[in-house]
């Protein structure tokens, strides 16, 4: 067949994916050369293209041609739920039969197994996790390495560790690539990778430029009207965001920087009259899918979400992109922005920058590859166990957080230091060399990348420019449209009205804060003889907090207050007042101690203040106010036993944690005697918990000296 053939065949499929008779759909030039280079010349090719270029057409065409011509089944490598979901549906309007092997269905890994296996599968889209799954990586993978007739690596930045959203299971592709009969054809492709992401993509797929098609295309995308809104806090900015909604084209999206962003956002907008829905890691798989319909649709004019609908998304109508907060990386940035305009002549994006952005940084920046010390600890620890250790199990070793320790370890087996094994990890006894320079410049590439965002969002150049650059696009220039080129476009003000709604949904303070209900994994081989569940006699109950720190309310009221280097002092006045409205909506929730229901707890019979080094007038301040207004004796504080009474907290593990505050923390005598005459509930009052083990070994010690249930009051929790 001439290419001329091959091309009106092509063109013809793409008809049948986009929806449209045939004739009224013709593949790119730089499509049709991708998708010729994969089904005539069978080479590897890396597609960087602006996002709705068209980069799911190229494999899709390519796929059916191949399978025409006796190729076995695409495997396309896919990062979220809602693109394979997206890809699914725009498969089966060209008669491709697709199917996805991911978290949210294994009721039906095996049926698919089968039919993969009798050639009834055209695509199957694979999530990078399921690489690094021990029984798809050592059954199945060799399976679909032998008979796979086309490998797609879609978004894939997420190999390299220079892009923004690095993802070690990625680097599992290697494995796959090696097995590959000779001929195969491999398509690697995404929307955001600069020429150091590119590179370093080529150079992990093992495309190299030299035997790879590459085809890098202008990133400019001239439906996009890019704007920035300063406003002095985060009341105006859910204000404006309620003011001028409406303002905006169609249905978009609204990003926020935290879950409880999103959630707060959600519920004014609803508050004020909006269909919106939340998305975020913490919504349910129905309802995600519920959300996405609901946009789709254009049953909701916002769907508020965060970073868990990044990549993926396809609406083509999607009209306008804001963003409450600065995300960290500029490239980032773009990509979701990318999700609107893509079918629609004009789409506003809007970036409303806030003052706490800074802080979530630092928050969530805390992912850099560990120390040589930690790494080198890990192998000898699983090196010296000789059998394979969990995570758990690894955590009562190395004093690392579990996300870091399992991202670590990742790492670790695609560079053949471990392997993942049924039961967990072990040591392969292979050399492996710690690359302390890459990892600087990493983390350098990351300050840099946050200095930027603080640039776009101040610059006087165009905006669009601005962006293209970061993504080292040749062909940058003027776009004319945003509002460095053509002038403000995006309305600043606020009505008082607005702004008092908003000031009062952000001033509702209170959130639960879920007690610790099993001990870690491992404990006993750190000389701490707790497992199994807490006892329910010795666990705390579900406690309450003013605030998230990750939150735009009080988290924004709270983080300065509670920051490493804030002076100690009485706690404010305000903070007392909200402490005592959340003890008091506490009180009368169900369940709570005013009820009516018959079963309700008993009143509170006295305040019990945790003992703290860095604020001691604060926490025991807060607490004699609680005692004072809710006229209840403050019955004493417990106690740190170190030489000097204090207790350096660490950030890590669970398991290290606990270690910790093993033996660490007392009930004084006086207190112990204030409490033996009581049997009612106690309330804990503290600053601040993060992973929640201080507050458990502190309720386990109080219900052991004699206590009824505790109840612990904080002003904020981490998350």
């Amino acid at each position: 067949m001439d290419d001329q053939e091959l091309r009106t065949e092509a063109d013809i499929l793409l008809a049948g994916l986009v929806g449209v008779p045939e004739g009224a759909a013709r593949l790119r030039e730089d499509q049709w050369r991708a998708v010729a280079a994969l089904v005539q010349e069978r080479r590897r090719a890396l597609v960087v293209q602006r996002t709705g270029w068209g980069k799911s057409a190229v494999y899709f065409v390519a796929t059916a041609l191949l399978r025409r011509r006796g190729a076995g089944p695409t495997v396309i490598v896919s990062p979220l739920l809602a693109l394979m979901r997206n890809q699914v549906e725009a498969a089966a309007r060209a008669g491709i039969r697709a199917r996805t092997i991911n978290s949210a269905n294994p009721e039906e890994w095996e049926a698919i197994h089968e039919e993969v296996e009798r050639g009834e599968t055209d695509v199957l889209l694979v999530s990078p996790e399921r690489l690094n799954s021990v029984d798809f990586r050592d059954q199945m993978l060799p399976r679909l390495a032998a008979t796979t007739g086309l490998l797609v690596v879609d978004e894939a930045h997420c190999i390299s560790d220079w892009g923004h959203d690095f993802r070690p299971d990625y680097r599992r592709l290697r494995a796959m690539l090696a097995e590959l009969p000779p001929g195969v054809p491999v398509l690697a492709t995404t929307a955001t990778a600069n020429a150091r992401v590119t590179a370093d993509v080529a150079e992990q797929l093992g495309t190299g430029v030299g035997g790879a098609l590459v085809l890098r295309g202008p990133l400019e995308r001239e439906s996009l009207r890019l704007g920035v809104v300063r406003l002095p806090d985060a009341a105006h900015r859910l204000a404006w965001l309620a003011e001028h909604l409406d303002d905006l084209p169609g249905s978009g999206i609204v990003y926020t920087l935290t879950v409880a962003a999103a959630e707060e956002a959600t519920a004014f907008l609803r508050q004020r009259g909006f269909r919106a829905a939340s998305y975020t890691g913490r919504t349910e798989n129905a309802d995600r899918l519920q959300a996405e319909t609901d946009l789709l649709e254009n049953r909701v004019k916002a769907l508020v979400a965060t970073s868990a609908l990044g990549m993926g998304f396809d609406k083509p109508d999607l009209g306008f992109v804001v963003h409450l907060g600065s995300p960290s990386s500029p490239i980032a940035y773009y990509q979701q922005v990318g999700r609107a305009g893509r079918g629609v002549a004009h789409a506003d994006v809007l970036l409303l920058p806030g003052t706490e952005d800074e802080a979530i940084w630092r928050y969530f920046a805390d992912t850099a590859f560990p120390a040589e010390t930690q790494v080198r600890q890990t192998l000898a620890t699983l090196t010296e166990a000789g059998r394979p250790l969990s995570v758990p199990a690894l955590e009562a070793a190395v004093d690392l957080r579990r996300s870091r320790l399992e991202t670590m370890l990742k790492v670790l087996d695609v560079d053949g230091a471990v392997k993942r094994v049924k039961g967990g990890w072990t040591a392969t006894g292979a050399d492996w060399v710690y690359d302390a320079e890459r990892y600087e410049r990493v983390a350098r590439q990351r300050a840099a990348e946050r200095q930027a965002m603080r640039d776009y969002a101040s610059t006087s150049r165009c905006r669009m420019e601005f962006l293209r650059r970061q993504l080292d696009d040749e062909g940058a220039a003027p776009c004319g449209r945003c509002d460095t080129c053509a002038g403000p476009w995006a309305d600043p003000s606020v009505s008082a009205e607005a702004l008092t709604g908003a000031v009062k949904e952000l001033d509702r303070p209170g959130v639960e804060v879920e007690p610790r209900r099993m001990w870690p994994t491992g404990m006993p081989a750190l000389g701490v003889q707790l497992k199994g569940r807490i006892p329910a006699d010795e666990q705390g109950a579900t406690g309450r907090a003013l605030g998230r720190l990750s939150d735009i309310g009080w988290g924004n009221r709270l983080r300065p207050l509670l920051a490493e280097n804030a002076p100690d002092g009485p706690v404010p006045d305000d903070v007392l007042r909200a402490a005592v409205t959340v003890l008091a909506d506490w009180a009368r929730s169900p369940g709570g101690w005013a009820a009516s229901d018959a079963d309700a707890p008993a009143r509170p019979v006295g305040v019990v203040a945790m003992p703290s080094s860095a604020r001691p007038q604060l926490v025991g301040s807060l607490a004699q106010g609680i005692a004072d207004v809710g006229r209840l004796p403050l019955l004493g504080t417990l106690a740190w036993t170190g030489p000097d009474g204090t207790h350096a907290a660490r950030r890590s593990n669970s398991a290290q944690r606990l270690k910790a505050l093993s033996g660490a923390l007392a009930v004084p005598d006086e207190l112990a005697a204030a409490l033996a005459p009581l049997s009612g509930p106690v309330l804990l009052v503290d600053d601040y918990t993060d992973s929640g083990w201080t507050l458990a070994v502190a309720a386990r010690l109080l219900r052991q000296a004699g206590s009824g249930p505790v109840l612990p009051l904080l002003l904020a929790s981490a998350g």
